[in-house]
């Protein structure tokens, strides 16, 4: 593995849509008990089902420190490979490479700077190393990004458009030396993108200061789906109309209008007394005290090659979000898998996946 001082977009490369297709499917173990409750086994049962939900369209590899190892093996299926790999917490989306792509084929790594979230969580030195293992365990050449940049923060088409929250790229707690102009051209420079969609808010109360992943993507080229609700006394009613109206007006890299999906969230979601008492207290982390509202949201799914892995929450509005990605993906097998748990670490499923593209050689 080398370690790249060069430009992504320079070299020829860009960052496909994850609906192209994969290679593998990265996940971590989760086990931080001052972040998920009882000791994290409901969430390693959690983790376990998508991880297995995955592995039916793809290759998935999941990452374990050393203490877990024996017990993520046991748990896992055999065609799940196991790893050994440190890291501080099981947010591969955020803490892991972002996968450039060329037209030859060759795959690449990008490693973004990263301060867990603008510095919610303590420690993060593990977090930092995820990116640069990952990619010599591929053996991959890695590029290293000069911004702080969570991979849950941007979607892209593949086609040149990448779509983004000004709340979270924008925030002070990420890159307060940055410009808005430096950091599209940071991101065109590293992506090979060449038009980027700026929405404002993300989903209420998301504490990743609103990833665009839990709020809004790309199902194919100028096909969006967006987080949705009726309830206009919900504060994501305003959120929501308004990247709405955003997303009315503008059009992708390629001058196309986009075909947007309206994906009704779930009913709100907020923490339980006995889910609160179950983490355990620390000054290290940003904590979710009973109720407090969780920002749930059906957007936050993982397409895999032959599959959509969509997070339910056995709410009333579940059949009824599955039934709409069906109609999405008709080429595709929508699997829901049941999220509560990984819901209240902080995420949803495709939080805890990263995609490796399989760089298929062009004709």
């Amino acid at each position: 593995m080398n370690v790249l001082r060069s430009v992504p977009r320079v070299d020829g490369f860009r960052m496909p849509a994850e609906f192209e297709p994969h290679a593998k499917c990265w996940m971590i173990w989760p086990e931080r008990p001052d972040n998920w409750r009882c000791g994290a086994k409901p969430a390693q049962e959690a983790y376990v089902k998508v991880a297995e939900a995955i592995s039916q369209f793809e290759k998935v590899t999941m990452c374990v420190s050393h203490e877990q190892y024996f017990n993520a093996r046991s748990r896992l299926s055999p065609r799940v490979r196991v790893v050994e790999l440190s890291s501080n917490d099981a947010w591969m989306r955020d803490i892991g490479p972002t996968f450039v792509v060329n037209d030859e084929g060759v795959v690449r790594a990008v490693r973004w700077k990263f301060n867990a979230w603008g510095g919610l969580y303590f420690p993060w030195d593990k977090d930092e190393l995820v990116s640069l293992k990952v990619a010599d365990i591929e053996e991959l050449d890695c590029y290293e990004a000069p911004m702080v940049l969570e991979g849950g923060s941007i979607d892209v088409d593949g086609e040149g458009t990448l779509i983004t929250t000004e709340e979270c790229l924008l925030n002070p707690n990420r890159n307060p030396d940055l410009s808005k102009e430096q950091i599209e051209q940071i991101l065109k420079d590293y992506l090979g993108v060449d038009k980027i969609i700026w929405l404002k808010r993300g989903v209420y109360n998301d504490e990743t200061s609103g990833h665009v992943d839990n709020l809004c993507r790309f199902v194919k080229p100028a096909e969006v789906v967006l987080t949705w609700t009726d309830d206009k006394s919900d504060p994501q009613y305003e959120i929501s109309r308004e990247n709405y109206e955003i997303l009315l007006k503008e059009t992708d890299a390629k001058g196309r209008r986009l075909k947007i999906h309206l994906i009704h969230q779930p009913t709100p979601q907020y923490v339980t007394e006995e889910e609160a008492s179950g983490v355990d207290l620390s000054e290290k982390t940003h904590r979710r005290p009973a109720g407090y509202r969780l920002s749930a949201s059906y957007v936050n799914f993982y397409i895999a090659n032959g599959g959509v892995i969509v997070p339910i929450y056995n709410d009333p509005n579940d059949e009824l979000a599955l039934k709409k990605f069906k109609e999405i993906f008709p080429e595709k097998k929508v699997v829901g898998v049941y999220a509560r748990e990984i819901l209240l670490g902080g995420g949803a499923i495709h939080c805890i996946t990263q995609q490796q593209p399989l760089g298929v050689r062009k004709c």
